[in-house]
């Protein structure tokens, strides 16, 4: 019997009905006339667009086919492959994992483009399939001959003589246009990007003055400077970062949001761009989130042993409401994931409206606040209630119609998660009847409230060890003056960037209202009187939880003393 043989690729491709006979054999004379391959002489007479071509050779050949304009390459994996051989085969390595470097090629069939590869780096090779023409603007731009900010700085501030700040005059606008396009500045926002990611940072702050743009990263909760701009590369910067946004750049009067998609290595990261006008010109925050770490286990949150045994009856409940509460950037919405995922499974069925979805979690319905089409926390959750929800979360109760519809889903049999903005969980009960909630009412349906801030963690590499003092001893609640308490700080090192801390956690209060502080609930005692209740009744408060962790030597006293007094 004879061998199956392989069809070639003008053959497949009028098999799927995207090539006609004719053009199959008049581009065959061409290619065989010019002597390049079928594929780019298909490319050149417009019988197939790059797309439609790319994604069936990627098809046929089991491999990815990416568009490299949303990756953004570590200089630590481009200097794996010589650039001669990037060149010489028009491929670009995208990031390494293990011993393995996945590689974006234009021709993925090549094997001597493998095994040269393969014996120059000695890891193993994983290829993809990228347009061609992608790949060189990647050579280009990534394979320079300086990495450093500077240089591209100076080279932009060449380019822009002439060009006015704001940019308002026709002649300027076509000039930044093609400017905001070319390499120096796609390459200087990149970079930007990628420290961000580098240093762990959870917001750039992209911010103009009168005579420069600075530049600051938000890393585990406190803001650094890293760099300036002078002022005359503002207009080249910013429109390139809204570019990428899908905003209009010839708009400086109002705010506009955006959102970008990059990929740095293997890790996807979501950009959510705010813009607004200032007198200086617009002011950038860019809040980053990994989309590919957000697998948070309950047990890696902080949790004492005691709050958590707390904790994990009350996400067990089979109705009733969670409350998370906190200010912005305390870490709530990571709670409220953690918590799904702790009690997600296919027996129940969960959904989510949200403001915004941050991350996707599987088997779980998510929706997307959109205040446009009338689509509220409030209106979102009466429609949710009409799916047969087991668990909802609704991203936050803003106002009394949401309260109410929470309270209503709870005391019907649902299991409810949300946040409020409050300072402390007594807070949250003051916060629901100055909605205008009944407090028989916040009495029956709330079940539990979790206060929660983050703080710093100590750089395990360089934290130093000393003896308390007496008024540290005060904080912690010893009385005896005499007792020797060894108390941590931050030093810094390399590994911590000389901060001294590396990475966050989050310190609680976690308040589950019996019956008797539910009686006084209703009779509208104040937040303190319940705050002080709960203590007599054993409730770590913020304060205590944090000051048990800086004596286990996870953070310091003044962290502790920095995120919250009490």
């Amino acid at each position: 019997m004879a061998e199956k043989t392989r069809k070639s690729l003008g053959e497949q491709l009028i098999e799927k009905g995207l090539l006609q006979v004719s053009q199959l054999e008049r581009a065959e004379k061409e290619a065989q006339r010019v002597g390049e391959p079928l594929r780019k002489v298909l490319l050149k007479l417009g019988y197939v667009s790059e797309d439609v071509l790319m994604t069936h050779l990627a098809d046929e050949l089991n491999i990815p086919f990416i568009s490299l304009s949303n990756f953004i390459i570590m200089p630590e994996v481009v200097r794996l492959v010589p650039e001669v051989l990037a060149r010489k085969y028009t491929l670009i390595p995208i990031f390494k994992v293990g011993d393995t470097i996945s590689v974006a090629m234009a021709d993925p069939l090549n094997i001597f483009a493998t095994d040269e590869l393969k014996l120059k780096t000695r890891f193993d090779i994983e290829t993809c399939l990228a347009p061609e023409d992608e790949i060189k603007n990647a050579i280009n731009q990534y394979y320079s001959v300086s990495e450093d900010m500077g240089k591209v700085i100076q080279n932009l501030e060449a380019e822009t003589v002439g060009m006015s700040v704001e940019g308002s005059e026709e002649t300027d606008m076509k000039k930044l246009e093609s400017l905001i396009e070319e390499a120096p500045v796609i390459k200087l926002v990149n970079m930007v990007f990628l420290e961000a990611v580098r240093q762990g940072a959870s917001d750039i702050h992209i911010e103009p003055e009168e005579s420069f743009l600075r530049i600051r990263y938000r890393v585990d909760g406190v803001m650094h400077e890293t760099t300036t701009i002078p002022r005359k590369l503002q207009p080249a910067v910013i429109s390139r970062i809204k570019i990428l946004a899908s905003m209009d750049i010839a708009e400086r009067r109002i705010a506009q949001d955006g959102r970008i998609q990059i990929r740095v290595g293997p890790k996807q990261i979501d950009l959510r761009v705010s813009v607004v006008p200032t007198v200086y010109g617009e002011n950038v925050v860019i809040r980053l989130l990994d989309m590919t770490q957000m697998a948070v286990k309950l047990s890696d949150l902080g949790l004492s042993a005691g709050n958590s045994k707390i904790y994990d009856r009350l996400i067990r409940y089979p109705y009733g409401i969670v409350l998370i509460t906190g200010p912005t950037g305390s870490g709530k919405t990571t709670t409220l994931y953690a918590s799904l995922n702790q009690i997600n499974d296919v027996a129940k069925n969960i959904i989510t409206i949200e403001d915004p979805v941050e991350y996707r979690l599987a088997m779980i319905r998510q929706i997307q606040v959109n205040t446009k089409v009338d689509l509220t926390f409030a209106s979102g959750l009466r429609s949710v209630l009409r799916q047969d929800p087991d668990i909802v979360m609704v991203g936050e109760i803003r106002d009394e119609e949401t309260a109410r519809i929470a309270i209503q889903a709870a005391l019907t049999g649902h299991l409810v998660f949300s946040t409020v903005h409050t300072n402390d969980a007594a807070g949250a009960v003051s916060r629901l009847i100055d909605m205008g909630i009944e407090p028989f009412l916040v009495s029956s349906s709330v079940i539990g409230i979790v206060a929660q801030r983050l703080v710093r963690v100590l750089c395990k590499e360089c934290k130093a060890p000393y003896k308390a003092s007496k008024e540290e001893l005060e904080t912690l609640g010893i009385k005896d003056a005499n007792v020797e308490v060894t108390l941590y700080g931050p030093t810094g090192c390399n590994a911590c960037r000389k901060l001294g801390f590396k990475g966050r956690m989050a310190i609680h209060e976690v308040l589950a209202p019996d019956n008797e502080m539910k009686r006084l609930i209703i009779k509208r005692v104040s937040s303190n009187e319940l705050k002080e209740f709960a203590v007599a009744k054993g409730m770590k408060t913020l304060v205590l939880d944090g000051l048990e962790k800086a004596r286990a030597g996870l953070t310091s006293v003044e962290e502790i003393l920095r995120v919250i007094q009490d």
